[in-house]
């Protein structure tokens, strides 16, 4: 399932948006999103855990980036992978935006993709995603419902949503924070 596309938010830079398989990403593809997984989660959030997990080779991988001549082009991520023995629904995490796209839309668009990625590769299944609780609005704006918790994941007090994926998803009109209200010491750029 490999797809890629084009599109613009916000009138500004040109983003290349991918879902692809595992096999299908090259090696600096896959460099990247786990250089863009250890800033965000490892050193941002302080997720002290082993990030290459082994479930990202039958996950999907769908992600944007920019500019690929920059040293962290990637600017969201998520994988979404099949359900297991802890959680029998298709799983999305590893969910990121870069701190200089986050507000602007982008977590939006890299959501709606998800669901509809997840709704042509697995149809009428249930996404299930652990979040933080202050997330859970974002999440329940696509139709997530809380299913669990709240309980500790990583030190971070979460949540279980869940959602039906579907593919006749309306995109959602969401509001856009304005750009460059960030502080000028970005740790993500700086990796």
């Amino acid at each position: 399932m490999a797809t890629a596309s084009f599109c613009r938010i916000a009138g500004e830079i040109v983003i290349n948006w991918k879902t692809l398989e595992f096999e299908q990403c090259t090696v600096r593809e896959l460099y990247l999103i786990m250089r863009a997984r250890s800033a965000v989660f490892v050193i941002e959030q302080s997720h002290l855990c082993l990030d290459a997990d082994g479930r990202d080779e039958c996950a999907l991988h769908i992600f944007a980036a920019e500019d690929i001549s920059r040293p962290m082009p990637i600017i969201a991520y998520a994988r979404v992978r099949p359900g297991d023995t802890e959680y029998p629904q298709v799983v999305l995490d590893k969910v990121l935006t870069s701190p200089a796209r986050r507000g602007d839309g982008t977590a939006e668009v890299l959501i709606e993709r998800v669901l509809r990625a997840t709704a042509e590769r697995w149809p009428g299944t249930v996404v299930r995603v652990n979040a933080p609780v202050s997330l859970c609005a974002f999440y329940e704006q696509f139709g997530f419902r809380k299913v669990e918790g709240p309980f500790l994941d990583y030190g971070v007090l979460s949540v279980g949503l869940t959602c039906r994926a579907r593919s006749d998803r309306a995109p959602l009109a969401c509001g856009r924070r304005q750009r460059g209200i960030l502080p000028d010491v970005c740790t993500f750029e700086k990796l």
